[in-house]
């Protein structure tokens, strides 16, 4: 039953995704398009104030990733909460350009995740 030999790969960085997409035979030209979709990663951000993770959540979901929030984060006047974004390295990209659209603080939050993801080679 196994004709097509399915299988899960792991890919953690970029340089893993632009190997696999060059060992498949893809066009070169696409390699640069397509690695940073290929890359799934979690980024877990602490002393978000709730109405900022709400925001958070709102953006990332527009673009197809997800961001695990806690329950408490929807009473406003709580302590600050740890949230949780779940994308590809592209969606993490373009969540950071709808997070510098927002006021002050969620743009801080937007040039910390970007500081970030410039670690992922």
């Amino acid at each position: 039953m196994n004709e097509y030999k399915a299988e899960f790969i792991d890919l953690h960085s970029l340089k893993d995704a632009h190997q696999e997409i060059t060992t498949i035979g893809s066009d070169p030209k696409s390699i640069d398009i397509m690695a940073p979709k290929a890359v799934h990663k979690n980024i877990r951000l602490h002393n978000i104030i709730g109405q900022d993770a709400i925001i958070i959540k709102q953006d990332m979901l527009s673009i197809g990733g997800d961001v695990a929030i806690p329950k408490n984060a929807f009473h406003l006047h709580q302590s600050p909460v740890t949230i949780l974004l779940i994308g590809s390295l592209a969606q993490l990209h373009l969540l950071v350009k709808k997070l510098n659209r927002h006021y002050p603080r969620i743009q801080h939050i937007a040039q910390e995740i970007k500081d970030l993801l410039i670690q992922v080679k």
